[in-house]
């Protein structure tokens, strides 16, 4: 696993016991079965490095009180989606962050998704 970035992030959610996976180069932060944040400091499309957070379109406006640094993930395109990004060149990037920590701690509704499981996929048998 590549070295994660922004450890601090980890050690504020200790007392959640959270959960690390590797996810597209990037690291998945997982309380439970919710994954809630996703961590990347990545060198391309380095305007979307920063700490990704697993949220519902309904939550924008809300979170973006709390986070006015807060924006859409370019990556995806030009249309708004569910992940929104605390973007690691925000004058409060680390201060935002650990808001959004304490709030997962406090068990905040608004941040984290559970994974839509995926579809097994039938195997095809030899010569066919």
């Amino acid at each position: 696993m590549s070295k994660m970035p922004f450890e601090f992030v980890l050690e504020a959610l200790l007392p959640a016991d959270p959960e690390v996976k590797q996810m597209f180069g990037c690291h998945a932060i997982y309380i439970g079965e919710k994954i809630v944040l996703v961590l990347r400091d990545r060198p391309d499309y380095v305007e979307d490095n920063g700490v990704w957070i697993a949220t519902d379109l309904s939550h924008h406006q809300s979170l973006l009180e709390d986070f006015p640094a807060m924006r859409s993930i370019t990556v995806f395109g030009p249309k708004v989606s569910n992940w929104q990004v605390l973007p690691v060149d925000a004058d409060d990037f680390e201060e935002s962050t650990v808001k959004m920590c304490e709030l997962l701690l406090k068990g905040d509704q608004r941040i984290g998704r559970i994974p839509k499981k995926k579809k097994k996929t039938p195997r095809r048998s030899p010569g066919r």
